[in-house]
């Protein structure tokens, strides 16, 4: 299989996802479609990215489990494209130039090797790994799965105490002697 073959393999073909773009290029972002989630890397050139993985897995565990997604440290590495995306897809997903400026490729590449190895704080709705690679692509953390995770929460929040305060109003219309 030549390298073309094995990228569009790898690579989502869902018409409905924009199209991957070929072979990423150093300093792009890479969506990668998990089970229950996506996993954020980027990419540094010759088949390489760099992610977050929990701390206390294997290197081989963290590329597809989901309690890297409640861990509170995480350590950042430098792995193959290829074998963290394993049998899941994935695509390039610059979503976010249209109204953020990538920082030059040589600056994006020097911040992120500059990171390998070191361990980092981790918080799935505050500094997850969309808000690692796009602070280094941007210069800016950003994280539309934390922002739709946080309006979910609000609004389960906010369904919860309509439902306690219509609760409380009729238990006490209910105990009312009159």
């Amino acid at each position: 299989m030549d390298k073309q073959q094995q990228n569009s393999t790898m690579a989502s073909n869902d018409p409905d996802l924009p199209d991957p773009s070929g072979d990423p290029q150093p300093g792009d972002l890479i969506e990668i479609f998990r089970p229950a989630y996506q996993h954020w890397a980027l990419y540094l050139g010759d088949g390489y990215i760099i992610n977050l993985t929990p701390v206390d897995e294997s290197q081989a565990a963290a590329m597809s489990s989901v309690k890297s997604v409640f861990s509170r440290k995480a350590v950042v590495r430098m792995q193959l494209l290829k074998e963290v995306v394993g049998s899941d897809t994935y695509r390039v997903n610059n979503k976010y130039d249209h109204n953020h400026t990538p920082l030059p490729v040589s600056e994006i590449i020097q911040r992120a090797q500059v990171l390998i190895d070191q361990e980092v704080s981790y918080d799935l709705l505050g500094s997850n790994c969309e808000h690692f690679v796009t602070l280094l692509r941007y210069g800016e953390g950003v994280s539309e799965q934390a922002t739709r995770a946080i309006g979910a929460i609000s609004l389960v929040t906010a369904a919860a105490s309509a439902f306690s305060v219509l609760g409380l109003i009729n238990t006490r219309s209910r105990n009312r002697p009159f």
